[in-house]
């Protein structure tokens, strides 16, 4: 499974590339906070919403400490997804998040 880490993933938000995210914490876990563009599917949610993703686009999976995120990751390749978990998960985030 590929990873990045929160500091990587900062650097490729601030330097405006095209990354999609996809929060996969609760709604009240997002509800404290998520980076900005980031889609929220909670994992539970994510094998019924599958098609809401593109196949052809890259997605950086996120939760709250890399756990969950390392799972939709898993999920997302064995689905023909490409997909990447962020280590460490919002717990390691620094950057800036919106509500």
């Amino acid at each position: 499974m590929k990873e990045v880490t929160t500091q990587q993933l900062e650097q490729m938000v601030n330097s405006h590339e095209q990354v999609n995210i996809v929060d996969v914490r609760e709604n009240e876990e997002v509800a404290q906070g998520k980076i900005p563009g980031a889609k929220h599917i909670p994992l539970g949610d994510v094998p019924e919403r599958l098609d809401e993703l593109n196949q052809n686009n890259h997605y950086y999976m996120i939760c709250r400490s890399g756990g969950r995120s390392a799972k939709a990751t898993e999920l997302l390749e064995s689905n023909g997804y490409d997909a990447t978990n962020i280590d460490g998960g919002m717990l390691a985030w620094n950057g800036r998040t919106e509500v």
